[in-house]
């Protein structure tokens, strides 16, 4: 490809459609909402732009802390489940044979296909008292009991007591299991993208000079697809980060994180300065992320492939 030097004029048209939507659609908004986030508000809906700070400073008031660094701990849990489930999935994959490798992929990808509503509104089906998951512990708790009379355990305390039905949605084991179930293909893709463009011949190198599978996974597997794993890590801590719709229908009022904090300002309290205040902090921790994820990215070796 010519370099961009020699035909300017050619590679400014080809940039310029991208260029305005970026602009137009995204750098206008977050600009409008900056400026929004040093306004007051003067009335139910007048906004006087005053270049305050007094938005920030009570985003930065303990309550909100609280809620911020709740936000921040949940989404770092998930994201290292997804990393622990993705790896063996990703790994597997890109080991496969080439037909089972373009099913298993088309596997992952089928939930982008489904409303991230829809999906959430099926794990509530899945975890409601009279749902799937506590039906078939009724049922495996009616087979414990029927095993017991038929070894003669008459008098076991399990007999003559009804299922009690687990207490498994709104709370924080439903908000993990969500956020997990809706963003674990985030992780498994860039892995798996990583995994296979690998050169096997360094396994193969390290198994022959007698390291165990668990040595060279630490010591070269790991390593050299360690860009796929800070990938992973950002495409699935940000999107938690900012989630709103899958803790307020999982979570319930214990399990809320900053995203339905900043809706709600939006919305019901229709306190537009605040809550883009809060947006631009939760910004801030994104950008802190991303430039971690860059400074690591450039201190990563060369894998030579």
């Amino acid at each position: 490809m010519e370099s961009w030097r020699r035909n300017p004029l050619v590679f400014a048209v080809l940039a310029l459609p991208g260029t305005f939507w970026l602009v137009a659609f995204f750098l206008i908004p977050l600009g409008m909402v900056w400026i929004l986030s040093f306004g007051e508000k003067t009335s139910i809906l007048d906004i006087a732009i005053t270049w305050t700070l007094a938005n920030y400073q009570r985003a930065l008031e303990p309550i909100y802390l609280e809620i911020i660094w709740k936000s921040v701990w949940i989404s770092a849990i998930a994201t290292a489940l997804c990393l622990l489930l993705a790896y063996p999935i990703a790994f597997l994959i890109a080991f496969m044979p080439p037909r089972m490798k373009t099913l298993l992929l088309l596997a992952m990808i089928l939930p982008f296909w489904i409303n991230m509503l829809i999906r959430t509104y099926a794990l509530i089906a899945v975890f409601r008292r009279n749902g799937y998951v506590n039906a078939i512990l009724e049922w495996l708790w009616e087979l414990g009991n029927s095993l017991l009379m038929l070894v003669g355990l008459g008098d076991h305390h399990l007999l003559g007591e009804r299922f009690v039905p687990l207490p498994m949605l709104y709370n924080s084991f439903a908000l993990m299991v969500g956020l997990v179930y809706v963003f674990l293909p985030f992780m498994v893709l860039p892995l798996y993208a990583t995994i296979e463009r690998l050169d096997k011949s360094y396994l193969e190198a390290s198994l022959d000079l007698g390291a165990s599978q668990v040595r060279t996974f630490f010591s070269v597997t790991l390593p050299l697809t360690m860009p796929g794993v800070i990938s992973g890590i950002i495409l699935v801590f940000i999107p938690c980060l900012g989630a709103f719709l899958i803790p307020d229908l999982l979570g319930g009022t214990n399990a809320q994180m900053i995203g339905n904090v900043i809706t709600r300002q939006f919305k019901e309290a229709n306190d537009w300065p605040f809550g883009s205040a809060l947006s631009f902090l939760l910004m801030y921790v994104t950008f802190a992320a991303l430039a971690i994820r860059s400074l690591l990215a450039g201190r990563q070796p060369r894998a030579g492939y």
